[in-house]
């Protein structure tokens, strides 16, 4: 079976692997000045077009998704952004009227618009599209519910409402209000919009490491790698890694037990608390609520907090972080952020084994033993406060002394619910566990596959760590 035939479960996944795949072929080559000819017409050669509606739109768009793959727009600080050539083929008009309208003679929805732009004649409702304000009354006052409500599926999954309409029609991000989640990427079906790519920027960084003579580059990977690569064993993944050229390979869950240990004593010490660990919760938490910004724990992400453990040890070390995670990308150019050089998605990664021959399923495994189960459940929705709870009996905080009532949001909907109530004081809970993605960071927005899925992968991960306390995965980290 091939490899993208196993890798990715969308025709757009499957059409950024083959862009990033051809840059990193033309990096090793040294021909990265022909690579928006190159790939171009590899991936679209003709006559006929197979995606668009002629060749030559297929390879203006593939040259757009080199130029992101290649970075994107330096000027743009956003680790999203809007291909607009690709963003052309959605639907304008939210209201439309469908086949259930029977032009009944109540005409509910034409005494409920406000503008007069309904009317009904031949014996069916129609909607004026110039006059239409799209307030929506027209679908709640209607009984056969035949006037349907059409969102772009970038916009409808933004639950942030960061994505609009362009004066062209194309999708428009707003920086102010984008968290950088991923949800718009992943759920547009054109692929117009698209996270950018530091894969060159990796790739330099290992090469001028000379073989790692010069400084070490380390891998540190999310805890979620567990739950990505189905065709292979995490210990195979780590082996794969090391080929690539990373001297050594670190979990992210050790800076997770890091997190969780000083997250809690924060906690008791502070009587409420958001996480630190999502960049895309404590984004929405500083632009959506500012007054609770105040509240977000003052401990850094647990790729920063292992990044930081390693460079302490191994002062001139590169750190390039690999995961699910979009919003990572905006993190670690943030001033605040020292630990990591530079963020690779799992989407990435696979391109990159493949562009250079690494079939990790054939390769030995490799041990990766850093951190705790109580690190390492990170990954999924409840894990974080599983792991603020047994950080607090580690420190000897009694439930007489303090007691932690968490609440897990799961997404980013769940986690502006707990704000607001937050903010009105109403919420019951003293820690908000904050994800933007449905599921953690398992449902990423750029993991490998997208599916339904099974957090027991990740609790059967963490049970290979179970005889470490937290304390025991950290002694390292403080010496």
């Amino acid at each position: 079976m091939e490899t993208t035939e196993r890798s990715f479960d969308t025709n757009v996944q499957l059409l950024k692997y083959k862009v990033i795949k051809g840059v990193v072929e033309h990096f090793d080559k040294g021909t990265l000045e022909s690579a928006y000819r190159d790939i171009p017409l590899a991936i679209a050669p003709g006559p006929k077009p197979t995606m668009r509606c002629c060749v030559y739109k297929e390879r203006a768009i593939i040259t757009e998704r080199v130029r992101m793959a290649m970075g994107g727009d330096h000027e743009n600080p956003n680790a999203i952004e809007v291909i607009r050539i690709a963003c052309d083929e959605c639907t304008v008009n939210r209201y439309h009227v469908g086949s259930a309208c029977r032009g009944c003679i109540a005409h509910r929805c034409e005494h409920a618009c406000p503008t007069g732009a309904i009317s009904v004649h031949d014996g069916k409702a129609h909607i004026d599209q110039e006059k239409c304000v799209e307030c929506g009354r027209c679908a709640t006052a209607c009984p056969y519910s035949a006037i349907m409500k059409y969102t772009r599926p970038c916009e409808n999954a933004c639950k942030i409402k960061a994505i609009s309409m362009h004066r062209d029609n194309s999708a428009k991000i707003d920086n102010d209000k984008c968290i950088a989640c991923g949800a718009c990427v992943y759920q547009c079906p054109f692929g117009a919009i698209v996270d950018k790519s530091f894969v060159l920027d990796a790739l330099t960084m290992m090469r001028d490491s000379e073989n790692n003579a010069k400084y070490r580059v380390y891998a540190v990977v999310a805890p979620s790698i567990s739950s990505q690569f189905s065709y292979a064993k995490t210990g195979q993944v780590v082996t794969g890694l090391k080929k690539l050229g990373f001297h050594s390979v670190v979990e992210a869950a050790l800076g997770a037990d890091m997190v969780a240990y000083d997250e809690a004593a924060e906690l008791a010490e502070k009587g409420f608390l958001t996480s630190s660990c999502c960049p895309a919760f404590v984004a929405y938490v500083k632009s959506a609520f500012p007054d609770l910004a105040n509240h977000i724990s003052h401990n850094p992400s647990p790729m920063e907090a292992v990044a930081r453990f390693i460079k302490r040890t191994d002062p001139t070390a590169r750190c390039i972080f690999v995961g699910p995670c979009t919003a990572k990308k905006m993190e670690f150019q943030q001033e605040a952020c020292t630990g990591i050089d530079c963020v690779i998605t799992f989407e990435e990664l696979q391109a990159l084994f493949d562009a250079r021959g690494v079939t990790i399923e054939h390769l030995e495994e490799s041990v990766l033993d850093n951190a705790s189960y109580y690190g390492r459940i990170f990954a999924r929705s409840g894990g974080l406060s599983d792991a603020v709870a047994q950080a607090l009996k580690e420190h000897g905080i009694s439930e007489e002394q303090f007691q932690a009532n968490p609440i897990a949001c799961d997404g980013i909907e769940e986690c502006r619910t707990a704000l607001f109530k937050a903010r009105k004081n109403m919420l019951p809970n003293n820690f908000i566990e904050g994800m933007a993605c449905i599921g953690g960071c398992i449902g990423g927005a750029a993991c490998i596959t997208h599916g339904p899925k099974d957090k027991s992968e990740v609790n059967k991960y963490g049970q290979l760590a179970k005889e470490k306390t937290i304390l025991d995965a950290i002694a390292v980290t403080r010496i």
